[in-house]
């Protein structure tokens, strides 16, 4: 019986060992692909990156990015980079606005927000807005898939667990729904992809969100 104990004993740790290497070589795999992807897109992307600056200044004149603080992996928090799609003063106007939210899941989203710029309603179209958050990539604070990242005031409302890997540039659910699904359905795609991640899943995920992006563009 103390042999077979010593066995299963054995047989438990070899296997959480090897479950720890396979993870420890996937997050490398994950973070080349990550630094990869975020600088040949940052390089390929120069053009439109600077076409978009422009535009957002000659619209409204103001400053080019917007940032702001979202909590990370670990309840970490970090300074997120996307191109501004609002008005300079959008949010002191969002207290006013909160009462007509009609997002299902944890944002703050109305469908003619009166602070976006015209501007801003393109690239928020076409997720151009999003592209800043390359550099957020490059830096390690953010990966190209995992679970979105959210603001302290709505991250209150969400499971801490989703927290456990690094937040996305895309995940499951923007590619299957975006806002338009149920917050419990937004919490069980991040959890999904946490216990299903893998370079496979990352690879599939991208594929569909450029998909998405594409078919966006020929609306």
């Amino acid at each position: 019986m103390e042999t077979n104990y010593v066995k299963n004993e054995n047989l438990v740790q070899v296997t959480n060992m090897k479950f720890s290497v396979r993870k420890t070589f996937y997050r490398a795999i994950k973070r080349c692909m990550d630094v990869v992807c975020s600088l040949i897109a940052l390089i390929l992307l120069s053009p439109l990156l600077l076409i978009t600056a422009i535009a957002i200044f000659i619209d409204d004149p103001g400053p080019i990015l917007f940032k702001q603080i979202r909590i990370g992996k670990d309840s970490k928090p970090f300074k997120i980079w996307k191109f501004r799609s609002m008005k300079t003063n959008a949010e002191e106007l969002k207290a006013d606005l909160m009462k007509q939210n009609e997002d299902k899941g944890a944002n703050f989203k109305i469908e003619h927000d009166p602070r976006i710029t015209r501007v801003g309603k393109f690239i928020r179209d076409t997720s151009i807005d999003e592209l800043p958050q390359l550099i957020n990539i490059l830096k390690g604070d953010m990966a190209v898939i995992g679970p979105r990242p959210f603001i302290e005031e709505e991250q209150k409302n969400l499971p801490s667990d989703r927290l456990a890997v690094k937040p996305g540039l895309s995940c499951y659910w923007q590619i299957g729904g975006k806002n338009s699904l149920p917050l419990p359905e937004q919490i069980e795609l991040d959890r999904k992809y946490i216990r299903e991640q893998s370079v496979f899943v990352d690879v599939k995920i991208i594929m569909k969100t450029m998909l998405l992006v594409v078919n966006r563009k020929n609306k």
